[in-house]
């Protein structure tokens, strides 16, 4: 059994916490959000992930997991032989990566450690992190004690973060002392999963790197789509064809309303941001970032194809969350497309199985409903945002009857075109080739 103490206990730091604890070490979650720490000593969780308040019980129980707001308590008390830094890295003014958690976190590290540690960078940060959260810690202690730096950039989904730490594709590790990285790919053995140790700084550039790639796929296939409206042809097939090619993949290749989230968006601004400031252009990172903002405004423009005025039409939005199975609406495309259809004049509703609650804090001017149906009565049209499995299984014939207008917009690509037609809806999709088959305007 480790002793290890994980900063943070946000979407990674709790999962880390709490799957480190599984695997049977114990584990120590400092937060200092007092609110947050007094809820998850109660057992209850700040965030919806699947599964995981199920682990993080059985944890609590076992007395291998707890929560604290001290870092002394988290660090020391143990004693813990590794310290987990898995804070926030949000969005800069001018789109590079805001480090201030990560330099708190450092500098309480380094104030409070009274013993050898390895540090290990869970957070998603800048190429260079490393070796600067190194001279931070060092520069607040009040003795010299050893400690080593590892990065170890996370790889969780939100919806199925639990899986994902459980089931990892790979394990990257970065370091400049190969003894300290393998300590902390001890940790993951029980996993039996790919374990790649490299130097520090090339470790935190693999974690931009492959979420620049992923947001780039879709930004492609996106792209793609909106050339499969303009010649008919349909991208649910296109991508079908394309990913049975495994130099391709059909992985990230669902056109639709675009990226969003907390790790898509701030993460190529920031590779952008660090590419710039040394000397580089990258312009095919910028059109990704371009095309994805694209995307939401097409939402807008297929419902002015169909009702042409929007002022006063009452627009109802399926989903509001970034992705199904959680409720965490950072750079939700809902967010932009709520924010331009009342732009526009529109009355507009939402529904989300979880994500309301938050969506309701930013979104004041919009209605939140109980369920689809509420959603759809009286409505002008129906935009599907976020492609929660319920909205698969609608009672589409009662959804066309409760609507003043029988319009959908698919935003998901959820629903086949044919059937809604027959079914008597307008319905755009996203690159299915509809523009062949006749026009259903009003």
């Amino acid at each position: 059994m480790k002793r290890i103490c994980v900063i943070g206990a946000g979407y990674v730091g709790l999962t880390t916490a709490a799957c480190l604890a599984d695997l049977g070490n114990r584990v120590a979650c400092v937060d200092i959000n007092e609110e947050k720490i007094a809820m998850l000593q109660e057992g209850r969780l700040p965030i919806f992930e699947p599964g995981l308040e199920e682990i993080v019980r059985r944890n609590m129980k076992a007395s291998r997991l707890s929560f604290t707001t001290s870092y002394e308590e988290g660090i020391n008390g143990l004693p813990a032989e590794f310290v987990f830094i898995a804070v926030g890295t949000p969005e800069g003014v001018d789109g590079e990566a805001d480090l201030r958690y990560v330099r708190m976190a450092a500098e309480r590290i380094g104030e409070v450690m009274d013993h050898p540690l390895i540090i290990v960078n869970k957070s998603t940060v800048p190429v260079g992190t490393g070796d600067w959260v190194a001279d931070i810690v060092r520069s607040r202690q009040r003795q010299p004690i050893p400690f080593w730096v590892v990065s170890n950039p996370e790889f969780l989904r939100e919806g199925s973060a639990v899986y994902d730490f459980m089931n990892p594709d790979r394990i990257v590790l970065g370091s400049l002392d190969r003894e300290a990285a393998e300590k902390v790919a001890q940790l993951y053995l029980p996993l039996r999963s790919t374990i790649m140790i490299t130097d520090l700084r090339t470790a935190e550039m693999i974690k931009y790197a492959s979420n620049a790639f992923l947001a780039t796929k879709i930004s492609f296939i996106n792209e793609i789509a909106n050339i499969c409206e303009a010649l008919g042809a349909d991208v649910k097939e296109v991508a079908a064809g394309m990913g049975y090619d495994k130099r391709i993949g059909r992985a990230f290749l669902d056109a639709g309303v675009g990226w969003g989230g907390s790790c898509f968006p701030k993460d190529v601004k920031a590779l952008i941001h660090m590419a710039v400031v040394h000397g580089c252009h990258p312009q095919l990172l910028q059109a990704v970032v371009e095309i994805n903002r694209d995307q939401r405004r097409r939402v807008v423009w297929k419902l002015k194809e169909i009702l042409e005025d929007l002022r006063g039409m009452v627009i109802g939005l399926l989903g509001l969350a970034f992705k199904p199975n959680t409720d965490d609406i950072r750079e939700a495309p809902a967010l932009e497309i709520a924010g331009l259809l009342l732009r526009e004049g529109a009355v507009v509703r939402a529904y989300d199985p979880v994500a309301m609650p938050n969506a309701a804090r930013v979104l004041p001017q919009v209605i939140m409903c109980a369920d689809p149906y509420e959603l759809a009565e009286g409505a002008d049209a129906l935009v599907v945002v976020t492609d929660w499995n319920e909205f698969k299984h609608l009672d589409l014939p009662r959804i066309k009857q409760l609507m003043r207008r029988p319009v959908i917009i698919d935003g998901r690509n959820i629903y086949e075109p044919e059937m809604m037609r027959e079914l008597g809806f307008i319905y755009r999709g996203i690159g299915r080739g509809y523009n062949r088959t006749g026009s259903d305007r009003e």
